[in-house]
């Protein structure tokens, strides 16, 4: 098994591609350890000494490092831990349940909301998956849309200029009721 890895805009996160599905529906978040009981894949990274966020996508494996690691130090172990886990034939989440995706929305904006999911789905999700992360629907009140960023997106110095001057300006040229998108936390 040969895993390639890839740099992202963020400087803490290394985007592992192990030339396998890895999640066959969906994403998976675990900004920290205690939130990866679920998957096997991801317990195995966290056992790595410095690895502090593991995101899952279609193809992919993100990890974040504390600031005090080096990714010449954890990068081996790393691939080990992933090839390890690929060769074990161990399920990437116990009990697949790979929901991974938009916030529900029960309010009286249900078009406008569906029209943000497809822009979302279409033009800005695929972009951001290239640099290891994802963008996700959180809510829409007021003219506002709240996204959640994951992955290489959570934490990356440019992410505020992703938001402001490319997802916003997005959604506003094609929905005029979109006033400002901003980030939620976990």
């Amino acid at each position: 098994m040969f895993i390639q890895t890839e740099s992202t805009p963020n400087p803490a996160t290394l985007k592992f591609l192990p030339g396998q599905t890895v999640m066959a529906m969906g994403t998976a978040d675990f900004p920290s350890s205690d939130a990866a009981s679920a998957s096997p894949l991801a317990m195995r990274i966290f056992a790595v000494e410095g690895a502090t966020a593991v995101f899952l996508g279609p193809d992919f494996v993100t990890v974040t490092k504390s600031d005090d690691a080096e990714w010449d130090h954890i990068k081996p172990a790393l691939l080990g831990a992933i090839m390890e886990h690929f060769q074990s034939g161990q399920a990437v989440i116990d009990g697949e349940d790979n929901s991974g995706g938009h916030a529900e929305h029960n309010g009286e904006d249900g078009e406008i909301v569906e029209q943000i999911k497809e822009l979302l789905d279409t033009r800005v999700r695929p972009a951001v998956a290239q640099d290891g992360g994802d963008i996700t629907f959180h809510g829409f009140e007021r003219g506002v849309v709240y996204l959640h960023m994951q992955g290489a997106c959570a934490g990356c110095p440019s992410s505020t200029i992703t938001l402001k001057m490319g997802i916003e300006n997005l959604l506003r040229h094609y929905i005029p009721e979109v006033t400002e998108v901003r980030p939620v936390g976990v």
